[in-house]
């Protein structure tokens, strides 16, 4: 593809100006070798607005899309999804430092100067409730094994026979 170098001469509509660099690209052949051309585009190309494109986009390089939002809304969402991760944790200590790191971080949000009037701002975690969940769902623990009844020796094995 060509360079577009020049600048935009002062008192052409910028709407002008674009249509005339794409018209010379075209002239150039700048456009012929793209992919898909001559083609129409696909149909979940046309039904897409910006937010869904950017959401598909993501995904296909591989970027957890939590990690586009905004800092309090990704503590948030992470508050929401602490029930989740705690029930794969092994013991209340852990279940106790993710949540402790989560409310930390909080925390830390909250002294930052707030990036609009309108940004969320989030909660801190119940910690009690976090682990009483926690205890709540685990599975039982496994009964003791009943000992094997003690091996009795036959009478004729303890004669010496």
């Amino acid at each position: 593809m060509g360079e577009v170098t020049e600048r935009k001469p002062t008192g052409m509509s910028f709407e002008t100006w674009v249509e005339q660099q794409i018209h010379r690209g075209m002239e150039r052949g700048d456009f012929a070798t793209l992919p898909g051309v001559g083609r129409p585009l696909p149909r979940e190309a046309l039904s897409q607005d910006a937010y869904d494109w950017a959401v598909a986009k993501a995904r296909r390089e591989g970027v957890e899309t939590a990690e586009m939002l905004p800092p309090g809304l990704r503590l948030r969402r992470e508050r929401d999804d602490l029930p989740a991760r705690v029930a794969r944790l092994a013991s209340e200590a852990e279940v106790r430092a993710l949540a402790e790191d989560y409310n930390t971080r909080v925390q830390a949000f909250w002294r930052r100067p707030a990036e609009s009037r309108w940004a969320p701002v989030p909660g801190l975690a119940d910690v009690e409730a976090l682990v009483a969940g926690w205890l709540r769902d685990r599975p039982p623990p496994p009964a003791p094994a009943a000992a094997p009844p003690p091996a009795t020796r036959r009478w004729w094995r303890r004669r010496g026979y």
